[in-house]
């Protein structure tokens, strides 16, 4: 499947990137600048010479012609950018993995977006696609390292069937990574906001902590 990042140049972006590429995925990797872009996808591809990863190189509108579409741009950027590219948008899968997050007084607490969740303020933007909240609590350093799988659960919120099975499949690709169906685009307020805990117990405990969840059948 060909897969278009938004705004990949960060931590995050690039982690998905190159996780997304070794397990056979064409991965598009976007920024603002083109440019950019193709400096990281260089870096990304120096870094791990002996994958045969599939990414390439585009400007933001060139990564949103994927045939699925993830949006790992900053939080406040996140609605914006959609917004900028929706005309490749339309019928697809889009998902959103931006936490709208600041650290205050030395801890980190969520915010509150004006519908909810960025994930819902996308959706607002980009209205006749599927989006879904998905991929918040996956640490990027783990999702980046292609030596090890990623033992983590995956939280998909969404309110439209097709993006949550597209999103579950592309996710049970990646070896050690579970997805889990957490119902409606409305509990990404939920889980967007709860990446806050995961990032003060990181702070607290100096670790990387990632959400596996018990009780449920594999």
């Amino acid at each position: 499947m060909e897969i278009g990042l938004l705004g990949a140049t960060g931590p995050a972006g690039q982690a998905l990137a190159v996780r997304l590429a070794s397990v056979g995925h064409e991965v598009i990797l976007g920024s603002r600048s083109k440019y950019r872009a193709m400096e990281v996808r260089d870096k990304l591809l120096d870094c791990w010479p002996k994958r045969d990863l599939i990414i390439r190189s585009a400007d933001n509108a060139g990564a949103a012609k994927g045939e699925v579409v993830v949006i790992a741009t900053p939080w406040d950027a996140a609605a914006a950018t959609a917004r900028s590219v929706a005309d490749h948008l339309h019928r697809k899968v889009v998902v959103c993995m931006s936490n709208a997050i600041a650290q205050v007084a030395g801890e980190f607490q969520p915010l509150v977006p004006p519908r909810g969740s960025v994930s819902a303020s996308v959706q607002a933007e980009v209205t006749d696609s599927y989006v879904a909240a998905a991929l918040h609590h996956v640490p990027a350093t783990e999702l980046g390292d292609l030596d090890h799988e990623v033992v983590s659960d995956v939280l998909i919120c969404s309110d439209h069937e097709k993006a949550t099975e597209t999103v579950s499949s592309i996710i049970a690709d990646i070896p050690g990574a579970r997805p889990l169906d957490a119902g409606g685009l409305s509990n990404a307020t939920a889980i967007e906001a709860f990446t806050a805990v995961l990032l003060q117990l990181n702070d607290r405990y100096g670790t990387r902590v990632a959400v596996r969840l018990t009780g449920i059948e594999d």
